[in-house]
């Protein structure tokens, strides 16, 4: 039988049916014939080029992977993907930094096996819906090459972050990102006056990030506040499990590097505090992590709001023309998240009835700072 005879009933019998019957049946026909090999990697190309052509990412669809398939699946579809992109001269921005994170590992099985999880992976991609794009689809034309590298400041921020994660004493933690966060506001601000000098056509972009399980509602809520206050707009999609980011291209990158930093922060210092109440007896541990993230992220929110007007009025008062700037951008991007995501619904909080969760989420936010100022907010 010819080797796309093989791979074709393979599919037919088991992309478009959920039992494990159909499934059995497609990598029987695959492990029979080895000659189909070739026949099926490339018709995993084509899954994946599907996918980028409805809006999907390298990084988008390996989380998808992960979180509903296992981990012997992400590197089938690493692989895939790794193909696949050699396609390509030129890769769309932000597309480097997911592929350099593709794990480059092989799995070893039997034929069977391997023939069942491939089948299980293409099944999975052939049934990916349209999201809304964040970016051209490799291989269109591009307007402008991408930079090489990043811009020297980025990666003082990316340097100061780490250091705060990473140190085991607060007032360094309390200085490095106090830090960090002044070089990102004065990056964005100084952005924003130079496409303005130079006329340059600056348009709002958009990013993905994953918000992962468990307590996903907290973390994404967290999300939402660090892009408010960097003069973003992000929209939850609870269904596939990631955040879209709306904002100008500098903006957006705060928003990935400091909603990262305190992510992190956030998570040390709920296990910390868990472990003082299991010390005390206590042993509602889904509850307490619950309120203690949703306090975390909701306290951080007043937080940011708060740093990011302070930076706003001092740069606004040392510059007459910047105001009218920061307004149109901030139109500009109300605009676009409203082509984006013409329908939108509010998401109720459910789940918030720890009392000890939530007052150390909220001491814990009050540590983490990342404004300009150096004192905690006062209820």
């Amino acid at each position: 039988m010819p080797a796309g005879d093989t791979v074709e009933r393979a599919l037919a019998a088991a992309l478009y049916a959920d039992d494990d019957t159909a499934l059995d049946t497609g990598a029987s026909l695959l492990a029979a014939d080895p000659g189909a090999d070739a026949e099926l990697a490339r018709r995993g190309e084509e899954f994946v080029r599907r996918a980028w052509e409805r809006g999907w990412q390298p990084a988008d669809v390996l989380r998808l992977v992960r979180r509903d398939l296992g981990e012997h699946h992400v590197l089938l579809a690493a692989e895939v993907i790794t193909c696949e992109v050699k396609r390509y001269g030129q890769l769309p921005p932000r597309w480097a930094a997911q592929l350099a994170e593709l794990p480059d590992r092989q799995w070893s099985s039997d034929r069977f096996s391997y023939a069942t999880a491939v089948l299980e992976l293409y099944r999975l991609l052939a049934r990916l819906p349209a999201v809304e794009p964040v970016g051209p689809v490799p291989g269109s034309p591009l307007h402008a090459p991408p930079a090489a590298g990043e811009p020297r400041m980025l990666s003082r921020i990316r340097a100061l972050l780490a250091k705060a994660e990473a140190t085991g004493f607060p007032e360094e933690a309390e200085a490095l990102t106090a830090k960090a966060q002044e070089l990102m506001a004065r990056h964005s601000l100084d952005e924003a006056a130079l496409a303005h000098r130079t006329h340059a056509r600056d348009v709002p972009g958009a990013c993905r990030i994953g918000v992962d399980a468990p307590y996903e509602t907290a973390k994404a809520i967290l999300l939402d506040a660090v892009a408010a206050a960097n003069r973003c707009r992000a929209v939850w999609n609870s269904a596939l499990g990631f955040s879209t980011v709306v904002g100008f291209e500098a903006d957006l990158e705060a928003v990935e590097l400091l909603h990262t930093s305190l992510l992190v922060q956030g998570t040390a210092a709920m296990t910390k505090a868990e472990a003082g109440q299991r010390a005390g007896g206590r042993k509602r541990t889904k509850t307490f992590r619950q309120s203690f993230l949703m306090a975390y992220a909701t306290r951080i929110g007043d937080r940011l709001a708060s740093a990011a007007e302070g930076v706003v009025a001092e740069s606004v008062s040392a510059s007459d023309g910047l105001l009218p700037v920061l307004l149109a951008r901030d139109v500009a991007v109300a605009d676009r998240a409203q082509e984006m995501f013409p329908e939108t619904v509010s998401t109720r909080v459910r789940g918030v009835t720890d009392l000890a969760g939530w007052q150390d989420g909220t001491a814990a936010a009050d540590r983490a700072h990342m404004g300009q100022g150096r004192r905690p907010l006062r209820p």
